[in-house]
C-alpha cells in the first residue's frame, strides 16, 4: 500500500514578500511529511526578491528561517498544483478569484476564516511581530 500523496497548500499575499512566506513555512514545519508547500504573490514585483527584512528578523524571533525565501507571482499553474489556497486578506481573495478557473475556484479561502491577515509593510516591528502570532495561531485549521 502507498502512503497518501502529501496535501498541497498555497498560501498568497499581495508581494509574496511578507505574509505568504512566513504562513507557507509554519504551515510546512508544523505539517511535517503530510504537507507540501508553497507561497506566491498576486503582484510581481518583488519575484525573485528575498522577504522583507523586518519579515526575517521577526520570524527568526519566533523560530523561522526565512533567509532563502525568493518572492514568486502567482500563476494559474501554482493554483492547479494546490489542493488549497490561501489568501492573506480579502482582496487578495477577490484577485486569486478572478485569475481562478472552475477547477481552482473552490479551493480558495481566507488563512484566517474570519478577518484579514494585516499587511504590516511600512510598520514598526512590532506589527510584524503580530502578523507571525496571527499566522502560528491560525496554521493549525490547514493542517491535516
Amino acid at each position: 500500500m502507498s502512503a497518501a500523496r502529501p496535501r498541497r497548500i498555497l498560501t498568497v499575499c499581495l508581494g509574496n514578500h511578507c505574509r505568504s512566506p512566513l504562513a507557507a513555512l509554519v504551515l510546512a514545519e508544523l505539517g511535517g511529511p503530510a504537507v507540501e508547500v508553497r507561497s506566491a504573490g498576486v503582484r510581481d514585483k518583488w519575484a525573485g526578491h528575498p522577504a522583507h527584512a523586518q519579515m526575517v528578523t521577526a520570524a527568526a524571533e519566533a523560530g523561522y528561517d526565512l533567509s532563502v525565501h525568493r518572492g514568486v507571482h502567482i500563476t494559474r499553474d501554482l493554483l492547479g498544483w494546490a489542493d488549497i489556497v490561501l489568501a492573506m486578506d480579502t482582496g487578495n481573495l477577490t484577485t486569486l478569484r478572478a485569475l481562478a478557473d472552475v477547477r481552482a475556484a473552490p479551493k480558495l479561502g481566507l488563512y484566517l476564516a474570519d478577518r484579514d491577515v494585516p499587511d504590516p509593510w511600512g510598520g514598526e516591528p512590532a506589527a510584524f511581530a503580530d502578523v507571525v502570532r496571527l499566522i502560528q495561531d491560525g496554521a493549525p485549521r490547514h493542517l491535516p
